[in-house]
């Protein structure tokens, strides 16, 4: 794993500019760096070596150097692509996955992407025509970062990179700030740095004579096939699943695996035998610590298990140096126990593996159950009842059952942006200083419901969360936490046969009344006890509601919410209320007020000159050196007391953690049990329940104006093609569109019809559906806005 970053165009002492870019991303690459320079372009790298230890150093080139390419990432298939270059004539001087990427590209251009199976990230720079060509992988595992500056264009696998190059003028993005309030993350492609974009993950970017095109290459659709059984299903997860796992084991270092309680990490540890597995936790009982579940499969599956047990003031102390590494605020605690799970691993690997991505693409998370426990009580409750039960329930104070016919009154579209929701438009309205710039949630996530229109419910929210969740939220942390420790992590659940198996299961075998991740499940069962594989689905769960309702705490978010950059953007007598609120007690506000604490601790890291600065690079980054010296000295067989020994030679105060030996204290075995899951019946005759898992990642609850019912068009009249009588083809009436929505369904329509097929079907350019979705003024957006 590596990092990137360059720029094209003219500036004072190049060669400074290059090296401060790369250096502030050190962390992504401590092994090594490389640069390539000429009058257009400066292009810098950072490598953390894992296949082709000695020689495999970048940048690379073609074989007359015509082409020169950055890369941080892994191509899995690299050896049968690096092959069947070889029959094509290519000569290959590395025996890196790197290498098959500059000559792939000779070869077939950007048709190569859908030939790669893997992550990636890389910048491929053409030195007879001065074009730069930039592509993210399928899911977006790896990031890039991008922006224009005049006639200047820079990129960079991390922000912080764009931040040094000497003529951009860092302003704050009040876009981002916006959409952060709603999702808790900066929804891409927009970022809090006004001017820098995300490539969105399966785009490709040409920059050529100052312009700058993006293509998307690829879109994960859902092809269900309904006739598929139940054991055909499981048997195709086993198969793919398994191949995808030793392809990510592909290294030539040791590779281990994170592994929590759950069925996702726990399927991927169980074919790590006799390696190493890693777990963390929080001292605040069986709740918020998995390390005994962890311990338990680890022992039944036969690894060598490693955990450690958070302490609060660690967890506290920490949360300034992951915002640091997050370049943008990341309001999901769990980022902070990733970055001490992945702290953790660094001093025993170089990789892990991890479980990312089940959920989005099999189907788990609980609050895929809504639309089928939903449409009971909608079939069975008419709709004008059950819109004045929802005004009762607004009104009524946070009891079992209220969300949940808050939320079934509503259709999907309205009800539902994601698998996390914070604060909506009129809470963002009373809580911004300026609250003009508060737009509602479902603005954003219009478009892609309108690209999924014709799926199910459950496979519309697993779209959504694939193309804004798991993008803005489960990737990004994933990347930055393990990079910050200068740790690969990776994923094979997001792997691109495992995905073409996962989207043709029938909902049915995704999600259903017995479970969520139903086949996935069923396949993981094979390899570990049941308990294990059948395990409720929690996320990892934080204790920050408990921490938030201890006063030592509570003044430090209180000491926040009342300084100059609390004051500077938001209301701080509504922040106090909504702290005081659940410091008492009476509300569960500990999701809303860790947004708001989180935003002004990487604000005053980025923006506030006066405020006391977080270190760079920030992460122990003299252990890490010392780390990375006594693997390349082969100096011990495995990490330790060696390895920290070295790291306090380098440091003196560096306090190295004993490893071997528990400091924490004992788990108090009669400590608050998990809190039972939500029950919640929707009618008489109904039995199941919906569980809610307390991880901070609960189902997404918008509370939307009434939209005007659409009154149903009447029946099409047939036409025919009056000037060929011969044509007997019955033709659709030309129409004009009654409704903006309609005028919407025929605009993606006539796209389709029109779209270049790629090995996936009707992939449209975002670009292309944002231009429809601005131009049409929907119905309740007036409305919405002028309350």
């Amino acid at each position: 794993m590596c990092g990137i970053a360059g720029f094209m165009g003219q500036v004072e002492n190049r060669a400074d500019v290059i090296r401060n870019m790369t250096e502030v991303i050190t962390h992504r690459g401590p092994d090594s760096d490389g640069f390539f320079t000429d009058d257009n372009i400066s292009m810098g790298f950072r490598r953390l070596s894992i296949i082709d230890l000695g020689a495999g150093h970048q940048p690379i080139y073609n074989e007359d150097k015509s082409l020169v390419l950055t890369f941080n990432g892994e191509i899995y298939n690299y050896k049968d692509l690096r092959k069947e270059l070889i029959a094509k004539g290519h000569k290959f001087y590395t025996d890196t996955d790197s290498e098959v990427l500059v000559h792939g590209f000779e070869e077939w251009k950007e048709d190569m992407l859908p030939k790669l199976r893997g992550m990636f990230g890389f910048a491929i720079y053409n030195t007879k025509d001065n074009s730069l060509f930039i592509a993210r992988d399928f899911f977006g595992i790896k990031p890039m970062h991008y922006t224009q500056i005049g006639n200047d264009f820079v990129y960079a696998s991390e922000i912080k990179s764009i931040l040094e190059y000497p003529k951009f003028e860092k302003k704050f993005n009040r876009k981002a700030l916006d959409s952060y309030l709603s999702f808790q993350y900066a929804v891409p492609p927009e970022t809090f740095f006004e001017g820098v974009y995300c490539l969105m993950p399966g785009h490709y970017l040409w920059y050529k004579d100052g312009e700058v095109e993006t293509t998307r290459y690829f879109e994960a659709r859902f092809n269900p096939n309904e006739e598929m059984t139940e054991e055909e299903a499981v048997d195709k997860i086993e198969k793919v699943f398994e191949n995808s796992v030793n392809a990510h084991k592909i290294a030539d270092v040791e590779v281990g695996c994170f592994l929590s309680s759950g069925v996702d990490s726990s399927y991927v540890s169980t074919y790590f035998a006799d390696q190493k597995t890693f777990t963390v936790g929080f001292d605040f009982g069986e709740k918020y610590n998995e390390i005994s579940w962890a311990k338990n499969l680890s022992e039944k599956i036969g690894v060598e298990h490693h955990t450690h047990l958070i302490s609060s003031e660690e967890f506290w102390d920490a949360v300034p140096t992951v915002q640091y590494h997050m370049d943008q605020p990341l309001a999901d605690p769990s980022c902070i126990a990733l970055y001490f799970v992945s702290r953790l691993a660094s001093h025993y690997v170089k990789v892990v593996l991890s479980g990312e991505g089940a959920d989005e693409l099999f189907g788990g998370y609980t609050c895929y159950n809504d639309p089928r426990v939903f449409k009971i009580y909608q079939t069975i409750v008419p709709h004008c009842i059950r819109k004045a039960i929802r005004a009762i329930c607004r009104k009524l104070p946070d009891i079992k059952g209220r969300d949940y016919l808050i939320r079934a009154c509503d259709k999907l579209e309205e009800r539902y942006i994601g698998n996390a929701f914070m604060y909506d438009y009129k809470q963002k309205q009373e809580l911004l200083k300026d609250p003009s710039i508060a737009t509602r949630p479902q603005d954003l996530t219009r478009k892609y419901y309108y690209r999924c229109r014709k799926y199910d419910d459950v496979t519309k929210m697993q779209y959504l969360d694939i193309n804004m969740w798991m993008v803005g939220d489960i990737l990004l942390k994933a990347d930055r936490m393990s990079m910050a420790n200068s740790l690969e992590l990776r994923v094979p659940f997001l792997d691109k046969e495992v995905f073409k198996v996962a989207s043709s299961l029938p909902t049915k075998l995704r999600c259903n009344k017995h479970n969520t991740k139903y086949a996935m499940r069923k396949a993981a069962v094979r390899h570990m006890p049941e308990a294990t594989a059948e395990k409720e689905k929690l996320g990892f769960p934080v204790p920050t509601r408990v921490w938030l309702r201890e006063e030592k705490y509570y003044n430090v978010v209180k000491t926040k919410f009342k300084g100059k950059t609390a004051e500077k953007f938001f209301n701080t007598d509504v922040l106090v209320s909504w702290l005081d609120s659940h410091f008492s007690g009476k509300e569960d506000n500990s999701r809303r007020v860790w947004t708001i604490y989180v935003f002004l601790v990487w604000y005053d890291i980025y923006f506030d000159e006066d405020s006391e600065k977080v270190e760079k690079p920030v992460n122990h980054l003299d252990e890490l050196k010392a780390v990375a010296e006594a693997r390349r000295e082969k100096q011990i067989d495995a990490p330790g007391e060696v390895i920290m020994a070295a790291a306090e030679e380098i440091d003196e105060n560096y306090d190295a953690p004993n490893f071997g030996v528990d400091k924490s204290k004992k788990i108090d075995e009669s400590a608050e049990k998990a809190e039972e899951s939500v029950k919640e019946e929707s009618a008489e005759d109904v039995t199941e329940k919906v569980e809610v898992p307390d991880d901070g990642n609960e189902p997404a609850i918008v509370e939307p104006e009434e939209e005007p019912e659409v009154k149903e068009e009447p029946k099409k009249e047939e036409y025919v093609n009056i000037s060929n009588p011969e044509d007997n083809e019955i033709y659709d009436a030309p129409k004009k569109p009654s409704t903006p929505q309609e005028q919407m369904q025929m605009a993606i329509d006539s796209i389709e019809k029109r779209s270049k097929y790629l090995d996936e079907p009707n992939v449209i350019s975002d670009e292309a559906v944002d231009n429809i979705v601005n131009s049409i003024s929907f119905f309740g957006d007036e409305d919405e806005k002028s309350n």
